[in-house]
């Protein structure tokens, strides 16, 4: 460790900046470990009551890195089970107060702590409308759970840094063994990524490395497709909530309707690969990339690392396209932080943020 990194198994959370976020990203294989051995038949009573009340499609309904989780949790019921779904937006009722008929519709919000009160209210007003509620929370005790029909505990324990870590990938975890558990599935690909995670989490020397080389970004793009879209968004908060660089995200295809013509050779492109179909849907968006001539930065396969500007190799052979993200944003967390610490700031406390958002 440097003299500016503190070590996350130290037991002060405040003794060095940046010191609870580190512990907390720390913690994350150890929280994998958990819901999967504690959590995991909860999450699958949950999802074999509600699958038998056959929702006719799905509602997602959340708020900044929560919102991250519900994108994927878009893609997995999409995907894996055929069932149409949308991302809410909650000022049509808590400030329209439209009443649409959500008879036979599963709303499901997602919150750390359950506590934001446009959260709760347009959760209310779905359960009123005749929608099937679930709340997906890190607070059991919540009046986002107290108001919504199931509940499924993160079991992510105590988050006190101001950006979300371990609640992130706690969350992606859950959603996927529910959903796993609305197909009647076993959830088996997910076992492997506690040991991953313990791995690439030790790797932290390689991301202060890049940490060193983009501290004086100006801005960062950050792309991909898929599976990987919700972690380049999440990405990009965390840059911007820790380390203030203006940090744009987009879809793979979205980014050449567009916001190409920004891409120079100064500001870096960040590229969340994902091994599948994802990663070769991105594959034409990354040769225009290279074409122009733009800092591309990789997360993912080897084989695609090697033919950037940088990067971070994921170990992905093997593992299921759908539980990679719970994967792939740990090095980007961790980029984060690091970025964050050589600019001289603290990742613990953002300006200008509290950890529940109280939206109305």
């Amino acid at each position: 460790m440097t003299a500016t990194t503190p070590d996350p198994q130290r037991d002060l959370p405040g003794d060095l900046p940046g010191g609870i976020m580190a512990r907390e990203m720390a913690e994350q294989p150890a929280v994998l470990r958990r819901i999967l051995a504690e959590g995991a038949p909860g999450i699958r009573q949950v999802a074999r009551e509600i699958a038998a009340r056959n929702p006719r499609f799905v509602l997602l309904t959340a708020r900044g890195t929560s919102d991250n989780a519900a994108l994927y949790a878009k893609y997995l019921l999409e995907i894996r089970l055929g069932l149409p779904c949308g991302l809410t937006s909650m000022s049509t009722t808590t400030a329209y107060g439209a009443l649409p008929d959500l008879t036979d519709v599963l709303v499901v919000t997602v919150s750390q702590s359950g506590g934001s009160p446009d959260l709760v209210a347009s959760t209310r007003a779905a359960r009123e409308a005749g929608a099937i509620t679930l709340a997906v929370t890190n607070n059991p005790d919540s009046p986002l759970a107290g108001v919504s029909e199931y509940h499924i505990d993160i079991l992510a324990g105590p988050e006190k840094a101001l950006p979300a870590t371990k609640t992130y990938t706690a969350s992606l975890l859950a959603l996927y063994l529910f959903v796993e558990g609305l197909r009647d599935g076993d959830g088996a690909p997910a076992q492997v990524l506690p040991d991953l995670a313990e791995q690439l989490l030790a790797r932290q020397d390689e991301i202060r490395a890049l940490a060193g080389r983009y501290r004086f970004a100006e801005r960062m793009v950050i792309t991909s497709r898929g599976y990987g879209y919700p972690t380049a968004k999440e990405a990009a908060l965390k840059l911007m909530e820790t380390s203030y660089i203006p940090a744009l995200s987009y879809s793979g295809a979205d980014l050449l309707h567009g916001p190409l013509a920004m891409v120079d050779n100064v500001s870096p492109v960040i590229a969340v690969v994902t091994d599948g179909k994802g990663g070769e849907a991105l594959q034409p968006v990354l040769d225009r990339l290279r074409g122009r001539g733009a800092d591309l930065v990789v997360i993912g396969p080897k084989s695609q690392v090697e033919q950037a500007s940088a990067g971070f190799v994921l170990p992905t052979e093997g593992v299921a396209e759908e539980v990679q993200p719970i994967l792939e944003i740990l090095p980007l967390q961790l980029l984060a932080y690091e970025v964050t610490i050589a600019r001289g700031q603290d990742p613990d406390a953002p300006r200008a943020l509290a950890k529940v958002t109280e939206t109305r």
